[in-house]
């Protein structure tokens, strides 16, 4: 028997937005996909001060793609030496809804506003060990820099939009 449909509605991500709310990365996932499925799916609910380090995928490497459903986020595109070299501002409100990363960029996603939900899909399947790699260049989640290279992430940002 094939799985059974998910709606995506307005209180899903309402509930997703209360959990990142109360997370202590102030962010949370519903993934639409089992680890082992070819392609994997699903809303991130992503607050402000929520920091996802830089990554890429590259082994074996995989294009990202991102939905804006709700709320607004920039997404940095940087090089191999950490320079942001493009900036994407996605609005639900506006004409940019989404964005295609091609596999190999480090990238990373800021949410600009309060109760931002996402919508993610890459190739699967996942595999926790070889998902992403981490720019050397930026401060990992739980580093004391963190939260000042999440500001700096934000103003720079802010040049795209």
């Amino acid at each position: 028997m094939p799985k059974q449909p998910v709606f995506i509605h307005s209180s899903l991500m309402e509930q997703l937005v209360q959990e990142a709310r109360i997370s202590k990365r102030q962010r949370m996932n519903y993934n639409f996909h089992q680890l082992e499925d070819a392609a994997n799916r699903m809303l991130n609910a992503i607050e402000p001060e929520s920091y996802i380090q830089p990554h890429r995928h590259v082994e074996p490497p995989r294009d990202e793609a991102f939905l804006v459903l709700r709320g607004r986020g920039a997404i940095l595109l940087f090089n191999d030496d950490g320079v942001v070299k493009h900036g994407f501002l996605l609005d639900s409100t506006s004409e940019n809804l989404g964005l295609d990363i091609p596999a190999g960029w480090y990238h990373t996603i800021v949410s600009l506003e309060r109760g931002s939900v996402f919508y993610e899909v890459k190739a699967g399947p996942y595999e926790p060990t070889k998902a992403k790699e981490f720019a050397t260049w930026a401060p990992p989640e739980n580093a004391l820099e963190a939260p000042a290279y999440l500001e700096k992430l934000k103003k720079m940002a802010s040049r795209f939009y």
